[in-house]
């Protein structure tokens, strides 16, 4: 089972299995609104979904800070396309470069 974490202290989300982060979504505060600079999911734990709950966790939290997303890396910005539920969270400068 995973579980997804914010650690303020190093600027990410992490995906924790077993005791081990599995992988990380970055995180900058910008003014009103968080970037989403970079993902990363261990190959060893690729394919099994946790890349996705990493980035459903920092939108909700983006959204609950009451903060609008950039998504600069491209696994959030896909991600976003896919789950529309998240496109109003994009900073209205980002929008039209995601093709959101």
């Amino acid at each position: 089972m995973a579980e997804i974490r914010k650690n303020e202290d190093q600027g990410r989300y992490e995906v924790v299995v077993d005791g081990q982060v599995a992988g990380f979504a970055e995180y900058r505060l910008v003014g009103d609104a968080v970037m989403l600079p970079h993902t990363e999911i261990d190959p060893q734990y690729e394919g099994q979904g946790l890349g996705g709950q990493v980035a459903r966790f920092a939108l909700d939290d983006v959204r609950q800070m009451g903060r609008l997303a950039i998504p600069m890396c491209p696994f959030i910005a896909s991600y976003i396309r896919h789950h529309p539920q998240y496109v109003d969270l994009v900073h209205p400068q980002q929008r039209g470069a995601f093709h959101l």
